[in-house]
Order: structure tokens, then C-alpha cells, then sequence
């Protein structure tokens, strides 16, 4: 009886634990949206949009594999997650999600302006439309 308490106690703090980090990746993802609306950017903007889109990826895959454990899985890493989020149909483009967790890497030389360029055609052509499809999608999960 007790374990049985005791375990839907932590099915309760997971579910609450993926909505609470759902709440922070929708906001990451309204500022991300903000910086993808202002249009062209001058070299601190291209900073401060690649820097939001750090946080918010990893505020999307946390927000996947919070929600993905309170589904039963097991999952541990960030390749991991996107991979068993693509299997049940949380996301489609899977390939662009691990696109853009290995070039993680390359985000972090912001201070070579052609390097941020080339991240910021990324951000804009490739990885804000999977992060908002993300957000949509979790949104009616809700």
C-alpha cells in the first residue's frame, strides 16, 4: 500500500515537473520568436539570439524528456531523448533536432561574426521552427 503511495506521488512531481519546465520553455520560446521577428539583426543582437536559442534548446529537450519519463520512458541523454520523442511522434523533424544538438559546439564562437552569421541562418531557416513546433505540440498536451 505504502509503495503504492509512494509511487503515485512520483508520477504526481513528474507530471508537475514537465509542466513547470514547459512554462519556462514557452517563455524562452516567446523571447527566441521575439528575436526571430526583429528582422535583421546588428552583431550583439546575432549574440544575444544565438545565446537565447542555447537556452531554449535545452530548455526543449529538457521539457521532452521530463515529459517522455512521465510517459513511462526511460531516457538519458539529449541524443537519447530526441531520438525516443521521435519515435512516439512528439516531434517529426528528428534529424534537424540532433542537427542542431551537435552543432551546439559551434555556437559557442559567437565572437567570429561569420561563424554567428552562419548560426543565425540556422536558428531562423532550420531549428526555430522545430522548437516551435515543439512548444505547439506539448501546448495541447497540456
Amino acid at each position: 500500500m505504502l509503495e503504492n503511495c509512494e509511487r503515485q506521488v512520483n508520477i504526481m512531481e513528474q507530471d508537475t515537473r514537465w509542466k513547470q519546465r514547459f512554462a519556462n520553455f514557452q517563455k524562452a520560446t516567446n523571447q527566441l520568436t521575439e528575436f526571430i521577428n526583429k528582422g535583421e539583426l546588428n552583431k550583439f543582437e546575432v549574440q544575444g539570439l544565438i545565446q537565447c536559442f542555447e537556452y531554449t534548446f535545452e530548455l526543449a529537450w529538457k521539457t521532452m524528456k521530463d515529459y517522455l519519463e512521465y510517459q513511462g520512458f526511460i531516457v538519458k541523454s539529449p541524443r537519447q531523448t530526441i531520438k525516443t520523442a521521435f519515435q512516439v511522434e512528439l516531434i517529426k523533424d528528428g534529424h534537424i533536432w540532433i542537427d542542431a544538438l551537435e552543432k551546439r559546439k559551434l555556437m559557442a564562437h559567437t565572437y567570429d561574426e561569420q561563424i554567428a552569421k552562419e548560426v543565425e541562418l540556422l536558428i531562423r531557416e532550420k531549428y526555430y521552427k522545430v522548437i516551435k513546433d515543439l512548444c505547439l505540440k506539448l501546448g495541447e498536451l497540456k
